[in-house]
């Protein structure tokens, strides 16, 4: 077998977990003991598109939403959950979502477009739930605002995408 990528040092120290991107064929985030969530282009590894640096401490998972991949998930044993918002290295570019039921209202719909903001990079959410190390997050298949985290303190935390961002993204 041979080798097609190799990301040498990716971290620094260890890595811990890494997710690829669903809808990107190139991409995909890795995590690991320097507190940093790395956004790689495997077509050009010499260093990561994008670096999150939002957790204190491990970051022991990275998590895609399978279908709004602008949304990452991380968990880390600073005891928190941080959902960020990817758009600049997201398959959707800003506006292109729309829901089909709302065909009748895109009147509606250009005219807010216009005076909507586009979404930027950053983080959504952090949530403070968990009293130890996250060691597990992850989407829901069945609904893709829905989310769950896992720590060392025995607790399973399910959360929701806030619903402002969840109309911002599919408006």
């Amino acid at each position: 077998l041979s080798q097609i990528y190799c990301i040498e040092n990716a971290h620094g120290q260890l890595v811990r977990d890494l997710d690829f991107n669903p809808n990107k064929q190139y991409y995909l985030a890795s995590c690991g003991d320097d507190c940093k969530v790395k956004f790689w282009d495997t077509r050009n590894v010499t260093e990561p598109v994008k670096t999150l640096e939002e957790h204190s401490h491990w970051v022991w998972n990275v998590r895609y939403n399978h279908s709004h991949d602008q949304l990452v998930l991380t968990g880390s044993s600073d005891s928190r959950v941080i959902l960020s918002n990817m758009v600049s290295i997201s398959s959707e570019p800003f506006g292109h979502l729309v829901d089909d039921d709302d065909i009748s209202d895109q009147e509606d719909h250009r005219s807010e477009e216009k005076s909507k903001e586009p979404l930027q990079d950053n983080v959504i959410a952090t949530y403070e739930e968990h009293e130890d190390s996250v060691y597990a997050v992850d989407w829901s298949s069945a609904d893709p605002w829905l989310f769950a985290s896992l720590s060392y303190d025995g607790r399973l935390v399910i959360n929701r995408v806030p619903r402002a961002l969840k109309y911002h993204i599919l408006l």
